[in-house]
């Protein structure tokens, strides 16, 4: 029952939240947007849309052009879990964006965030 209430939570009013983690660490709204875009596939347009539309997490995962394959390779703790041990495909998802945001916000380099492979 506690999944579903974060699963029916907008998207709206998550995004504003990622964003002051990471501008308090001196990161940027085109790096959080970087990595939204780099894990579900939405653009600058159909993120926008997203937002306005007040979609919940749920329906904005669902509803994500194509999520990025390499996301299986996002491995650590958020909230005490371990994001490759949660079972509920759902949650996994929020869970590998938090993760991510948690890597902006502890300065880490996008290239490493986005999983780019090495020269």
């Amino acid at each position: 029952m506690k999944n579903q209430r974060v699963y029916q939570m907008s998207f709206a009013s998550v995004y504003p939240l990622y964003l002051k983690k990471a501008e308090k660490k001196n990161r940027s709204k085109e790096e959080v947007d970087g990595i939204i875009f780099w894990l579900t596939g939405y653009d600058a347009d159909s993120l926008n849309a997203q937002l306005v539309k007040k979609v919940d997490l749920a329906h904005f995962f669902q509803e994500a052009p194509e999520l990025n394959p390499a996301r299986k390779e996002i491995k650590g703790v958020v909230c005490g879990v371990r994001v490759e041990d949660i079972k509920e495909p759902l949650m996994q998802e929020i869970r590998y964006l938090d993760k991510l945001i948690d890597e902006l916000a502890k300065g880490k380099k996008m290239e490493k965030i986005l999983r780019e492979p090495s020269p």
